[in-house]
């Protein structure tokens, strides 16, 4: 906003404006923490929304993360206020971090509405931390920025970069399989993480990271860099005065985050090569905000750009090679042609003149149109038929080509902990043409829809020499994780959708080409079946839990809850006193 302009009447003015009981109460207050009048005399309240926590490692940096923010919001002549949020970590929680994206969504939105703030600087980094930051902003409805910490440093193990998350599930299998020893286990162990800083691999949240920047709510180039980067800590300053300029603007979320925006975002999804988990939370952000957005759509929209940056688990390299190449900015910049250039973003420009010049520095990692990793359609696919009549999803170029047209018998089990007992079984009734199903996995079922879907596979196939098998679930699977694995199944198994239905020894066919993926038992029969199901008993009797079991709706909706969807209110609440 240039100097001299006069603002917009700022949110804050409610709180600290009035000149009698309630402007007093909400000042002295903050008298007491030694802020002085000045800044209650109409600055614009910046609120640093910091999703720290010691119990999220991949966001334990953001403390000096929100001191650069503060900054910056200083300079600008803004007044910053931190505040926490809910911190959702991949390593810890249980049974899921998925279970808790929408409390914190819930808790962003209702801090932010309930508070004297007239913009917000949203701080994540682990996965579920940003969606949940979006999707709370948008209900919210006031002017807000997303700043995320950043990748990890490359791995490096006996001469080589290795990746979080791809080289674990390899390494595990392996050591399962007998070729790695424990001790060069436990060696890679303290060898992977180097940092501070996310996955740098395009798991999950390096995928919503570039998401957030491709939605416009972000400052261009501030996905990529690397966590320890120090032009990570200029970004954040820039982010924080970036902040003061937004305060009382009409530059919402709504008005950044429309149709053309997650258009872009799912087209940018399957050049980076992204995460599934990617549709679960686009569909969500898009469902707070009225947007019509639908799993066809990723489908569709995806298939118009190839893979190209070459990352792992669907490529060679990492983060920091990403970042180095030039970034989202660069590669916005090669499929500008491919974009909706009237998209605007949090700088009020929009995406494309935000990244116009940008260059690519390596086209091995940020590969040309025409040499792309691999071609367009074989990113994310929407799997459709009498098992998933309302979608399931599968990542094409995290499996063996092989395996994307499959026919096979069913080896079912109703719980992971059921198909875990006899994993390591060699005796156990399964070939490498066996489809894997493992059900009551999803948003109801689990409850949570926990990252389980890449099932490890049974040691009889791994001492065999087989790396990769069909698996079918109503499961999310992590971004940094690959096999022939289809995920999502709507309607899941716990609310009656026909995965409930197959058996052990059903001929399961799945066909990705064809967009198809049926178990082949004729239609009566599976009408017997649906008649003699009974539900599941309730997972959870209390709380959170018992909440969200209740309202939760399926995956091919965004797994929200069904009294968030689609409403926006940033109207102050009424006065306390």
């Amino acid at each position: 906003m240039t100097t001299g302009t006069p603002r917009p009447p700022l949110r804050s003015r409610s709180w600290f404006g009035d000149g009698g009981k309630n402007g007093f109460i909400a000042r002295h207050h903050l008298r007491a923490m030694g802020r002085g009048g000045h800044n209650f005399d109409g600055l614009p309240v910046i609120g640093i929304c910091n999703s720290f926590s010691e119990l999220t490692p991949c966001n334990g940096h953001l403390r000096p993360i929100a001191e650069a923010v503060k900054r910056g919001v200083l300079q600008a002549g803004g007044f910053p206020l931190e505040f926490p949020a809910m911190s959702l970590g991949e390593p810890f929680l249980r049974p899921t971090s998925m279970l808790y994206r929408n409390l914190a969504a819930m808790e962003i939105e209702e801090q932010i509405r309930a508070n004297p703030l007239d913009a917000v600087v949203l701080l994540t980094g682990c996965d579920k931390t940003t969606p949940a930051a979006l999707m709370g902003a948008a209900s919210a409805g006031v002017p807000a920025i997303v700043f995320t910490g950043g990748p990890m440093l490359n791995g490096r193990f006996r001469g080589r970069a290795v990746g979080s998350g791809t080289d674990i599930w390899r390494m595990t299998e392996e050591l399962r399989a007998g070729t790695v020893t424990q001790e060069e286990f436990t060696e890679f162990e303290s060898s992977l993480n180097r940092s501070a800083g996310h996955c740098m691999t395009m798991g999950t949240a390096s995928t919503m990271a570039c998401l957030a920047e491709a939605l416009g709510m972000m400052l261009p180039g501030a996905s990529g860099l690397p966590a320890v980067d120090a032009r990570r800590g200029t970004l954040a300053e820039e982010t924080g005065m970036r902040a003061v300029e937004l305060a009382g603007s009409e530059l919402t979320p709504a008005r950044i985050m429309t149709r053309a925006a997650f258009e872009n975002a799912v087209r940018i999804n399957a050049a980076i090569g992204g995460s599934t988990n990617a549709v679960v939370h686009l569909l969500a952000v898009a469902g707070r905000l009225g947007v019509p957005l639908t799993l066809d759509d990723f489908d569709r929209l995806g298939a118009e750009l190839p893979l190209l940056v070459d990352l792992m688990p669907s490529g060679r390299f990492l983060m920091e090679e990403f970042a180095y190449a030039g970034g989202l900015p660069a590669l916005i910049d090669s499929v500008r042609d491919h974009l909706d250039p009237g998209a605007v973003t949090v700088t009020g420009r929009t995406l494309l003149d935000n990244c116009a010049g940008a260059r690519v520095h390596d086209p091995a990692v940020i590969r040309p149109l025409t040499d792309p990793v691999l071609p367009a359609g074989t990113g994310t696919a929407v799997v459709r038929g009498n098992l998933a009549p309302d979608g399931a999803v599968i990542k094409q170029s995290a499996a063996e080509p092989r395996l994307l047209r499959h026919t096979g018998p069913a080896l079912v089990f109703d719980a992971l902990e059921d198909y875990l007992a006899v994993a390591e079984d060699p005796d156990l009734d399964i070939t490498a043409d066996t489809v894997l199903i493992v059900r009551n996995t999803g948003p109801k079922g689990y409850p949570g829809m926990p990252e389980v879907g890449n099932l490890p596979l049974p040691k009889k196939l791994l001492d065999a020499g087989v790396r990769d098998m069909v698996r079918v679930s109503d499961a999310r699977m992590s971004g940094t994780a690959f096999g022939a694995c289809v995920l999502h199944v709507a309607p899941e198994a716990a609310v009656g959708g026909p995965l409930a239905l197959v058996r052990t020894g059903d001929p399961v066919r799945l066909d990705v080409p064809a967009r198809t993926l049926d178990v082949l038992v004729g239609e009566e029969e599976l009408a017997r079946r649906r008649a003699a199901w009974r539900p599941p008993a309730p997972v959870a009797g209390r709380g959170w839990t018992r909440l969200y079991t209740e309202h939760v709706t399926q995956a091919d909706t965004g797994a929200d809850l069904d009294f968030l969807v689609g409403s926006t209110d940033s109207t102050p609440p009424r006065q306390a006193f």
